[in-house]
């Protein structure tokens, strides 16, 4: 009998490692891989790896694993950038001429807008899914997780670079605002953008480190404003810019969820009839929102420029939060640094930071001179390794948010996990040396401090708490910290 038992456990155990990237069953705020609990952060270059044939996407793919990052951020579905747009002087989804690849494939005629001949939406270029899936088998050897993004906004200026724009093919697609195209109301469209779905998903079917992502930023081709979140004096300073954007909640318009939700109810009843089931993943809003509906078919809840009430407001809905796209606070690390920690200290189980090092040459992620709206270094690469590896410290399907534990703090923001074994995990961004009080068992504690830029542990020390008995802060000339606490007994 005990044998049985053992062997059962050890098919379990198999069966659970053979399956694609899931939500953990006991926990499913946390993400499991290879039958582990999972995190994911990195830090990924701007979505070309595949469609740019000049880009070496084997020294990239290495860079990420060397970094101790798991996860990257591919666009697919013929979305092509003009070089210079959103002023990123070497923009890896900007591929000239012949160039540039995706799933269609090029006719003989010449006429495509970003060089070289037109494309047939009804064949496919079987060169492009070569490349793709070399690109997820070079991934999945080292336990890199890969974000397919199924179609993104066109921002006007970009629709008529897609092989879908009546220009740019020679199947006679409509004339058709690029506001409509990924709506429910886009007509001949959708017959095409199914069959590329379907594609898609069979030819990705057998990988288990991807994940589907409808549409990137689905609100910026049809949008709904639903409120300011900055006050009237920032939002106006902001609109003088020229940075609207950044001043206001936005959704997509009603016609655009509805498509999403055909997307996904593609996805999933295409993959119930092929071995592996994936997750899916939708992207809401920029900043922070409690989302009032999330589809039945999406597993991952996923932010753009996330707050970390992003995380802590969308909880309950028992699915993963992300923030799988960062960018436009500057070309330093610090804010985007400051952003991962504070998103994952708050129940974020995905980041994903932009990174501009990565360019055609710079494949290592060592292009640090170029103009861009965001950060990447191989430093910032390490701090977000640090703060992997501080995370993957704690019991992580027991780790959750405890800002009720939190009494009072003077001279700092704090942020705060508790895990079932007793350990807290701390994050404060502070200006000097700070105090906390916390809601805490009396007893014995073990506190390690850390310095997030460098990982250095800075101070070990063993406190005796008691009831509005405060935590002093290291005395350290930066007072960004982190904190490993952990109750050792009365």
């Amino acid at each position: 009998m005990k044998n049985t038992v053992l062997f059962l456990l050890c098919l379990v155990s198999i069966a659970a490692k053979a399956q694609p990237l899931r939500l953990h069953p006991t926990n499913p705020h946390i993400f499991q891989y290879k039958g582990k609990p999972l995190l994911i952060i990195g830090s990924g270059e701007h979505y070309g790896a595949v469609s740019n044939l000049d880009f070496n996407y084997s020294l990239y793919l290495q860079s990420i694993q060397a970094a101790g990052l798991n996860t990257t951020r591919l666009f697919t579905g013929g979305h092509r950038e003009n070089p210079g747009d959103f002023g990123i002087t070497r923009n890896t989804l900007g591929p000239t001429g012949d160039r540039f690849i995706c799933a269609w494939a090029r006719t003989d005629q010449p006429g495509f807008k970003g060089g070289g001949n037109k494309f047939d939406l009804n064949r496919w270029d079987e060169a492009y899914f070569t490349r793709l899936k070399d690109f997820v088998s070079q991934a999945l050897a080292r336990d890199i997780i890969i974000e397919i993004n199924l179609f993104s906004a066109y921002y006007g200026a970009m629709w008529p670079n897609n092989p879908m724009h009546p220009t740019n093919n020679t199947n006679g697609t409509p004339e058709m605002e690029h506001t409509t195209v990924n709506t429910i109301n886009n007509g001949a469209y959708w017959a095409y953008q199914e069959a590329y779905i379907l594609k898609m998903v069979r030819e990705l079917n057998g990988f288990d480190n991807v994940y589907f992502e409808i549409q990137n930023e689905p609100w910026a081709d049809k949008g709904v404003v639903v409120g300011e979140w900055l006050d009237n004096m920032q939002a106006d300073l902001l609109k003088d810019a020229g940075n609207q954007w950044r001043t206001r909640l936005e959704v997509a318009s009603p016609q655009s969820l509805a498509w999403q939700k055909k997307v996904a109810a593609v996805v999933r009843n295409e993959e119930q009839k092929l071995p592996k089931k994936h997750l899916i993943s939708q992207n809401y809003v920029n900043f922070k929102m409690p989302l009032r509906e999330v589809d039945a078919n999406v597993d991952i809840i996923n932010f753009h420029y996330a707050h970390p009430e992003a995380a802590t407001w969308n909880l309950h809905w028992n699915k993963a939060v992300g923030c799988n796209e960062t960018g436009f606070s500057g070309m330093k690390g610090d804010p985007y640094r400051k952003q991962a920690w504070r998103f994952m200290l708050s129940g974020g189980t995905l980041f994903n930071n932009l990174d501009y090092s990565y360019t055609v040459g710079n494949e290592a992620g060592t292009d640090t001179t170029a103009t861009a709206p965001g950060h990447g270094s191989p430093r910032f690469r390490s701090q977000l390794r640090f703060l992997r590896t501080f995370l993957e410290g704690f019991d992580l399907l027991t780790l959750k948010p405890q800002p009720n534990l939190i009494k009072w703090s003077k001279g700092a923001q704090p942020y705060l996990l508790r895990d079932a074994k007793g350990q807290y995990a701390l994050y404060c961004d502070g200006y000097e040396p700070f105090q906390l009080n916390l809601n805490l068992p009396a007893g014995r504690y073990s506190l390690e401090w850390y310095d997030p830029r460098t990982g250095q542990l800075l101070k070990k020390e063993t406190l005796n708490l008691a009831p509005n008995k405060p935590i002093n802060s290291p005395e350290t000339n930066y007072q960004e910290i982190a904190g490993k606490l952990r109750y050792l007994g009365k």
